[in-house]
């Protein structure tokens, strides 16, 4: 699984312990956003969020983590995305039964409120239930085909009630997409060139002129 690991500039610190907790699983991590506190360019949530849909969206990414001081910053901005599905995530138990339920593509995490001794264990901990399940195979046994059919149905809510991403690009304002887009690294991994969405590929190169 390629998973892209992105930060946003209040937890940019915890980089290095996300990373560390990711190691040796097998997966092709992506380190995406700020690595540490107080580099420029400074991306705020809105900017991680965004990211974080293009990449899923483009299929760059199968899978994102992000989050932000408490979580819900980086929750809300990027679930304002169509076919994104994140969840809050603050321990083990929480990603265990998030994977097999919601079967999401993105988690939250909180990296400041609550993050004390033995906050880089409880990292570990969550990854260890997170990738231990099948993504969306429903628990409790019981309940597997009415959740599969929720998440179907999600998916097409999110379809049908959002723009094109080209659209979307070309519509938010700025300062949410120029400072996204200039980081360093993004237009490389984003390589509009080789997107099979091309409206999206022009208004990308776009705004990157």
């Amino acid at each position: 699984m390629r998973i892209a690991v992105i930060n946003e500039t209040s937890a940019a610190d915890r980089n290095g312990d996300i990373l560390a907790a990711l190691a040796g699983r097998g997966h092709q991590v992506l380190n995406v956003g700020m690595t540490k506190g107080g580099a420029e360019p400074e991306l705020q949530y809105p900017h991680t969020g965004l990211l974080s849909a293009l990449l899923l969206y483009t299929k760059r990414v199968d899978f994102v983590v992000g989050g932000c001081g408490t979580g819900q910053g980086y929750l809300n901005s990027v679930m304002q995305y169509p076919g994104v599905f994140c969840g809050l995530i603050l321990d083990s138990l929480d990603a265990w039964l998030y994977t097999q339920i919601n079967g999401g593509n993105c988690i939250s995490l909180a990296l400041n409120k609550g993050y004390g001794w033995a906050g880089d264990v409880n990292l570990r901990f969550i990854f260890d239930r997170l990738f231990s399940v099948e993504r969306g195979c429903g628990y409790p046994p019981h309940r597997q085909a009415p959740q599969q059919a929720s998440i179907r149905t999600m998916e097409a809510v999110s379809a049908a009630t959002h723009r094109t991403y080209e659209e979307i690009v070309l519509a938010l304002p700025e300062q949410v997409v120029r400072p996204a887009l200039a980081y360093p690294g993004v237009m490389d991994l984003l390589d509009p060139a080789t997107l099979e969405d091309q409206a999206l590929a022009k208004a990308l190169t776009g705004i990157k002129g």
